[in-house]
């Protein structure tokens, strides 16, 4: 798969006087206080420093080991379980931590450490906590030590004026940042400038010009790696801001048929050698430009294009080209190592098929990559059963994706609730975390933005609205979005009628909404013609609450199964969104179709095009899936005879999108001499239902302007007696 597909800043909170000076005055005499032992360092004050979130862009966690103790300050948000950690830059001998507070102080509090930044260690716990300046002394190690703070002292966060950290080393200069895979079968592990590294990832999906304004939001989620699926002259600002927010980058190199099914172009790796020499001369040039950039991580070469060749090719030509492009990426594989000995090379694929071809044909990649949603936890099963003797990283995950849930009574794609996504998420770094030693860690899909179809279904944050899949990537990462302030849930969503919505009318949805926090939601509701037409946009809904958690909305006027979305928002920029399909069918019209299976002729049909032939007794046929077609011309006509002089009171036309914008309905009683009976010059195609009043044995439309650059097509004459 590829990406189709704010959080708000909370108010500033100014200090309480009295308490802040108190605070000044207890730091003052911790100060005065004689020295530790002389071999003791301090060693946080200018290093990278992160937390579970920061009160506004003045509180930055930075401004907590900058050595300013009056100045400049930390401030988390409003809520338990808050955390402020440092990097050390390499593992260190602890021995003393300071902590200065503001007059928001943490009441109970761990200190902890770790040496990859996921699993820590706790080497103190205070209860009871007063304020001012907490001098503690801790016995252990590690490269990353934090605050993990469970109990505020009032109603605000956390605010720390410094973070302290003292200890000493073994004189070993701070990593460089090479990145190796290191281990042995079936106990591998990532590791950065030496230091273990677990990656916790996103893919990313904003524009890289919003790359300030998001990632330290992504920061804030505990992730440290972001994931890209193509590297060029633009990246760089990305890097940059990635780096500027202690961030490492998964850099993506695209290769066709990228995307798996129904993606990409097609191109012949056994025959193409042009294509392939541009593609390497292209991958070498980012190579050289990004590989001593501090961001980056990895290289990933192609994505799903293993399982993509399916649509190229098939038999044993596919057999060959599987071959040629996994020795192509090997190919890639060893001039990135020649160029850049420091970084990992990979490639992606969304099926575990395609890992006999990597084994075989590239052996100089240096671990596998996975797209994997539904069955995610099948990617160890299949790894463990496959023999394989190399380490994986999952690049895409989450929950059930559109190809791997049942249909719904429509016959499309049951889609999950907001509460089984963000499950999907749980159970996704579950899978992966508990296949120690092989599963590198997961850049999880999605951090996007698009509030469309697809962004709907996977985006944490459509429309910059942050979902139950956000938290529980955050809960996944940090272990520490247990208190903050999450979205409306939405459950029991139902659409009435479903399968029998009248076009121009009315349905009825119907939820059960509630908010965990007690904030006042508001609704919104959208549709989506997706799978009535192919725009994945969503769109907002004409609908009208009638009380008791339901909503009367208009249906569109076009034929096919829609999607509806039900959107609750809580003010605090967050949203509970749940979908279910409605199909939308004619109009029920009274009577009898007399035109149903009649002789049907027109001036013109076409015979192939599409899902053509598209002849005339196709619009007249009773069914909603075929159709007629006329040439690509104006005028056009198409006519019925009814047998007989026929009571003709109503017609309803259930126009394709090539429909007519002036027309006339005409009538006669030889199919010579006809009149006129209804003529529009302000047709706007879907569903025209007519009043008439006529007798006539022929019925005909005489269509004079067309509303498309293509034809006239009529899904449905209907003529009623």
């Amino acid at each position: 798969m590829s990406p189709s597909p704010l959080s708000r800043g909370p108010a500033v909170r100014r200090a309480v006087p009295l308490l802040a000076s108190a605070a000044l005055v207890a730091s003052s005499l911790a100060l005065a206080a004689p020295p530790a032992q002389a071999a003791e360092t301090l060693l946080s004050q200018g290093r990278p420093a992160t937390a579970s979130s920061q009160e506004g862009d003045g509180y930055a966690p930075s401004a907590a080991v900058d050595g300013n103790l009056t100045g400049t300050r930390w401030a988390s948000r409003w809520s338990d379980p808050q955390w402020f950690q440092v990097d050390l830059g390499q593992r260190s001998d602890l021995s003393r931590v300071v902590l200065t507070w503001e007059g928001a102080y943490g009441r109970s509090y761990q200190i902890q450490a770790s040496d990859d930044g996921t699993d820590w260690r706790t080497l103190k716990t205070v209860t009871g906590g007063d304020g001012g300046t907490d001098e503690l002394a801790v016995t252990g190690s590690g490269r990353y030590v934090r605050m993990l703070g469970t109990e505020r002292s009032g109603g605000y966060g956390y605010s720390l004026w410094e973070f302290q950290v003292y200890g000493s080393t073994d004189g070993t200069p701070p990593a460089t940042g090479a990145v190796e895979v290191t281990g042995s079968q079936g106990n591998w592990q990532l590791t950065v400038g030496g230091q273990p590294y677990t990656v916790k990832g996103l893919t990313w999906g904003p524009a890289i010009a919003d790359a300030p304004t998001y990632l330290p939001d992504v920061k804030s989620m505990g992730v440290n790696t972001i994931r890209t699926w193509g590297t060029d002259g633009g990246t760089k600002p990305l890097l940059d801001s990635a780096a500027a927010n202690g961030l490492k980058v998964v850099n993506g190199f695209w290769l066709q048929p990228g995307g798996g099914p129904g993606s990409g172009g097609c191109v012949n790796y056994v025959t193409d050698t042009t294509y392939k020499n541009t593609m390497l001369t292209e991958f070498t040039k980012w190579v050289e430009a990004y590989r001593n950039h501090p961001a980056t991580l990895m290289w990933n070469v192609g994505n799903e294009s293993v399982l993509g060749l399916q649509n190229c090719y098939s038999g044993a030509e596919l057999e060959a080209q599987r071959n040629a492009y996994t020795g192509f990426v090997n190919d890639v594989a060893k001039k990135i190592h020649s160029i850049d000995p420091d970084h990992p090379v990979t490639s992606t694929d969304a099926w575990t098929g395609a890992w006999p071809y990597y084994q075989r044909n590239a052996p100089d990649l240096d671990l596998y990559s996975m797209n994997s949603y539904g069955d995610i936890c099948g990617v160890r099963e299949d790894w463990e059963q496959g023999g394989y003797t190399k380490p994986y990283l999952i690049t895409e995950g989450g929950p059930a994706g559109e190809w791997e849930v049942p249909d719904d009574a429509n016959g499309v794609p049951d889609e999950p609730t907001d509460v089984q996504k963000a499950e999907g998420y749980t159970k996704a770094w579950n899978c992966v975390t508990g296949h120690r030693g092989v599963a590198l860690g997961a850049t999880l899909f999605h951090y996007g933005t698009e509030h469309d179809f697809g962004g709907i279904w996977f985006n944490l944050l459509p429309d910059g609205l942050k979902r139950l899949s956000y938290y529980a990537v955050k809960r996944a990462y940090t272990a520490a979005a247990g208190n903050d302030n999450t979205p409306p849930v939405v459950s029991a969503l139902a659409v009435s009628p479903a399968s029998s919505a009248p076009a121009g009318g009315e349905f009825t949805v119907r939820a059960d909404v509630r908010d965990p926090d007690g904030d006042p939601i508001t609704y919104k509701i959208f549709l989506s013609g997706n799978y009535a037409n192919g725009d994945k946009r969503l769109v907002e809904a004409s609908w009208r609450s009638t009380g008791n958690g339901t909503f009367a909305v208009r249906t569109p006027e076009k034929l096919g199964v829609w999607k509806v979305y039900l959107q609750a928002e809580d003010g605090r920029g967050n949203a509970g969104i749940e979908t279910k399909s409605v199909k939308v069918v004619a109009p029920p019209v009274t009577g009898t179709n007399v035109a149903l299976n009649k002789p049907t002729t027109a001036s013109s049909f076409q015979p192939s095009y599409g899902d053509c032939p598209c002849e005339p007794a196709k619009a007249t046929d009773g069914r909603a899936d075929t159709r007629w077609a006329s040439d690509w011309s104006d005028p056009q006509w198409i006519q019925v005879d009814l047998g007989s002089a026929t009571p003709v009171r109503k017609l309803q036309l259930v126009w394709d999108p090539a429909y007519a914008k002036s027309y006339e309905v005409q009538v006669s009683d030889n199919g010579s001499a006809w009149r006129t009976v209804h003529s529009t010059t302000t047709g706007n195609g879907d569903i025209d239902t007519i009043d008439v009043a006529a007798t006539a044995r022929h019925v005909r439309l005489h269509l004079t302007a067309r509303g498309t650059g293509w034809g006239y097509s009529l899904h449905e004459f209907g003529i009623y007696g």
